[in-house]
């Protein structure tokens, strides 16, 4: 029969009965292994010889890491994950058999685990924890270095100062000084100083099976960025956490929250969304940055006619403007520089908007929050009791809310709003189609706008092309026209990370409401019809609008027939 651990101490005369009673009183109230408790209370001075007499023990064999060059290669049949977590080392293999160096050769679900993963025979042997955890930063390198790796891929040396909000400390301590640690802070920050750089809108790190992703939308696109280390995924997402002022301890739940940043002298705030998934938790951050925001309305690309109905329909006493068009088409910018150039202290604008994404002095903007009744249509509601001028409703999502819209824009208001329709003919029967009867849309909206972004051909790769006489056909170009046009593509190059691209462009169709359109609606027409009426009327549709640019050579014919519609 095996002697115990304590029996073999004192048989060789390391440890006195009297220690060995201590030690198993103070085991039996910390739970803690009897070697540990030794060592703790100084009976045993030196790790190695509780190891030799374990090792004894489980007749098992003992290892000194620091006398011995391990093999790359068979370090690496283990992945860092696992080593890092269990405290284990691969030191030698025999054939099918792998010596696993750790410091609990009686966990058999970690001998398990490294079975499954390594495909080999285990056969531990006994490390001190010390031992174990140098080797590894040896040979898998330190956490700081693989993070330094990335942040030398990035490429970014810029500082980033987070603006921190005062507020209530999080009750997980522990939690929190874990993630507040220099190379993890540091990487969060280059993450984001990265996005910044590239003038990224959105920030991506989700999190798979054996792998963290981090993407980034650049122009419209995502592009998968440097790999993160897996290890990491959790201290990522509670570290971005706390500088949004969320729930560390939450995972079960979505969590929205906002971080403001300060960068090349200037402040950026992060929409941040953490939504819970089957491998852990999805974050996406929106940048917000001011000085991307265009607020001077005749430079976001407006035609000459165009912007002259555009700026005749927002400066009327009443009515509405409507914006369309899919999630980030642009449809907010284009309503704050309109807000912007009407901004005085004269008016009263109030705006309702899901999430507010920009803040702008002077106009008082609130944040919609339907969980507690908040929505667009009692935003709206409450308003008309607030003597406004103008009023922007973030976006007309039922028929309430364009009931309430219409009322307002018939009883003295000018109001802004966007729907999610393809094209501007189509708004007008949507909002029929919500319930909205016909003449109380004749009568109340004063224009109606679609647009577009479409991307720039990179002017650093920009090469002349052939065009394919199938996708000609598709925008209803004869080849007697082609031959007219010098068609350009991007040839992909490291200022545009390969895609041709690089930067994007809006293309605007605007629909003034006339007399004709007016009786049109009211009569009951279809959208097709309400185009053609629209077209005579002087509107240049979306399409002949991306035509225009690409024969410029700003854009491609690939952009054209992907980001527009034929009509």
């Amino acid at each position: 029969m095996a002697l115990r651990l304590g029996e073999m101490l004192i048989r060789a005369g390391r440890i006195s009965q009297e220690q060995l009673d201590e030690a198993l009183k103070l085991q039996g109230q910390t739970g803690e292994k009897l070697g540990q408790v030794l060592l703790n209370l100084g009976f045993i001075r030196d790790e190695n010889v509780i190891n030799e007499f374990v090792a004894k023990q489980l007749n098992v064999g003992t290892i000194k890491l620091e006398d011995l060059e391990l093999d790359q290669k068979v370090v690496e049949l283990i992945p860092v994950d696992i080593a890092r977590k269990f405290f284990v080392i691969a030191t030698i293999k025999v054939g099918r058999m792998l010596f696993v160096a750790t410091e609990d050769p009686t966990n058999l679900f970690v001998l398990d685990t490294l079975k499954f993963v390594t495909n080999c025979d285990i056969q531990p042997v006994m490390a001190t924890k010390g031992q174990i955890t140098t080797a590894i930063d040896k040979y898998y390198g330190t956490e700081e270095e693989s993070i330094d790796e990335i942040l030398e891929e990035m490429g970014s040396d810029e500082e980033l100062d987070v603006v921190e909000d005062s507020g209530d400390d999080f009750s997980e301590a522990e939690l929190q000084e874990a993630i507040q640690e220099k190379p993890l802070v540091k990487l969060v920050n280059s993450i984001i100083m990265d996005a910044i750089r590239r003038n990224a809108s959105d920030i991506h790190i989700e999190t798979y099976e054996k792998r963290t992703r981090v993407r980034m939308r650049i122009d419209g696109t995502l592009y998968e960025m440097a790999p993160m280390p897996f290890r990491l995924r959790f201290a990522v997402v509670s570290r971005i956490k706390i500088m949004a002022k969320l729930n560390i301890s939450e995972r079960r739940l979505p969590q929205d929250g906002r971080i403001k940043v300060h960068t090349q002298g200037r402040p950026i705030d992060l929409r941040v969304s953490v939504l819970p998934t089957i491998f852990g938790e999805k974050v996406v951050m929106r940048l917000l940055d001011p000085e991307n925001l265009m607020l001077d309305i005749t430079k976001l690309g407006f035609p000459k006619r165009a912007l002259k109905e555009f700026n005749k329909a927002i400066h009327m006493p009443f009515g509405m403007v409507l914006v369309t068009g899919p999630t980030g088409s642009g449809k907010t910018t284009t309503l704050y520089s309109a807000l912007s150039q009407l901004n005085t202290p004269e008016v009263n604008i109030m705006t309702a908007e899901d999430p507010v994404e920009f803040n702008l002095d002077g106009i008082n903007q609130v944040h919609m929050h339907s969980d507690i009744g908040l929505n667009f249509a009692a935003a709206l509601r409450s308003f008309l009791r607030q003597d406004p001028d103008i009023i922007l409703v973030g976006e007309i999502r039922d028929g309430e809310t364009a009931s309430i819209a219409i009322k307002a824009a018939l009883t003295g208001h000018l109001v802004f709003s966007t729907l999610h329709t393809n094209d501007a003919p189509g708004t007008i029967t949507r909002l029929v189609d919500m319930g909205t009867p016909p003449f109380l849309v004749a009568s109340s909206v004063r224009l109606i706008m679609a647009q577009r972004l479409l991307r720039r051909v990179c002017k650093y790769c920009k090469r002349e092309i052939k065009p394919d006489p199938e996708m000609l056909e598709i925008i209803g170009m004869s080849t007697e026209d082609a031959k007219k046009v010098t068609f350009f593509e991007g040839a992909g190059c490291p200022q545009c990370h390969n895609s041709g691209y690089k930067g994007r462009i809006a293309v605007f169709e605007v629909m003034a409401m006339t007399v004709a359109i007016e009786k049109m609606i009211i009569e009951g027409a279809s959208r097709l019809e309400l185009a053609e009426q629209a077209a005579k009327d002087g509107m240049r549709t979306l399409r002949q609008e991306a035509i225009r640019y690409m024969i410029e050579g700003t854009t491609s014919l690939e952009q054209v027939i992907t980001e527009t519609a034929a009509h």
